[in-house]
């Protein structure tokens, strides 16, 4: 079974198409050593051909054509994508979903009601791809299930403290639903994944999950609480836009180091962080937790 990170950056990209700090100038310059990312996405698959794609990047188009495995060509018109599980409701999760409107069939879309709800009422894009290729809603609960094409793959929802949307409703009064987790356990081999990019809040659920896995994928968004205050890029902490940092107490690196997972890896990280240079001191601090960062291209056997 394989998860390929399509996309490790949170929202923008890295870099950002309209910021300047220290990170973005140096990518654009070549003045530092890190990689370009596109917005946090991944795929699974059991067999290399049909894929699970979780979460639709705006930068979709850019990773399938940096992944042919997602583009088998089987047939004049054809796709790798099999169905779309979306982690919540967020613009660079869900409007990738505009760019596969011209499907032959309509779209399996697996998110929880609250999901749904925001994207048929404050983002309508539901309204939209029903007047391409439509959309076969599944709606997300408890318990685990499969989803095609994964036979042998069980899914399982776990609900996360963060944040609605911006354009949300229920941004200041997030519901449980609005953003989750997902454990991906191979039932060949009994290995289990579990990935977070949205995670503001390690409750004691989410953490007696993240304690029975073999890999964690988790947010990475902000090494700092006050980064993007710092940096002058906004007024909002970590905790505000519905993240845990990495460092600090009660941080993502102390919440790792308890974990046994044989393999800890960033993603979702924002244009600020300082982890996106491979030189960092941060980077390196990460390096001596067994902490990795994700790549665009990254793939995961589990």
């Amino acid at each position: 079974m394989k998860i390929l990170v399509l996309g490790s950056a949170a929202g923008g990209g890295f870099p950002q198409w309209n910021c300047n700090c220290g990170n973005c100038a140096g990518l654009r310059r070549g003045t530092i050593a890190a990689s370009a990312r596109t917005q946090s996405s991944i795929a699974l698959s059991e067999n290399g051909q049909d894929w699970l794609l979780v979460n639709a990047s705006p930068d979709i188009l850019v990773q399938l054509r940096a992944n042919p495995a997602l583009q088998p060509a089987r047939a004049v018109r054809d796709s790798g994508i099999c169905a779309v599980l979306l982690m919540d409701a967020q613009i660079d999760h869900v409007t990738g979903l505009l760019m596969l409107r011209e499907r032959t069939a309509p779209l399996p879309l697996y998110a929880t009601a609250q999901v749904f709800g925001d994207l048929s009422d404050g983002l309508p894009l539901l309204r939209v791809l029903g007047a391409y290729c439509g959309v076969e809603r599944h709606v997300l609960g408890e318990g685990a299930v499969t989803l095609a094409p994964l036979a042998e793959t069980l899914l399982a929802v776990v609900a996360l403290v963060s944040k609605a949307p911006p354009y949300s409703p229920h941004r200041e009064a997030p519901r449980p639903g609005d953003n989750i987790g997902l454990v991906i356990l191979n039932r060949t081999n009994g290995r289990r994944a579990f990935y977070a990019p949205g995670l503001g809040v390690p409750t004691d659920d989410v953490a007696r999950v993240m304690g029975a896995s073999d890999v964690l994928l988790v947010d990475g968004t902000f090494w700092s609480e006050d980064e993007m205050i710092v940096q002058g890029l906004s007024a909002k902490t970590a905790a505000m836009m519905g993240h845990l940092p990495q460092s600090g107490p009660g941080g993502m690196i102390e919440l790792l180091d308890r974990m046994p997972a044989a393999r800890k890896i960033l993603i979702h990280i924002n244009n600020s962080n300082p982890i996106l240079r491979e030189d960092a001191p941060q980077r390196a601090l990460l390096a001596r937790h067994g902490i990795e960062v994700a790549w665009d291209g990254m793939e995961i056997d589990l």
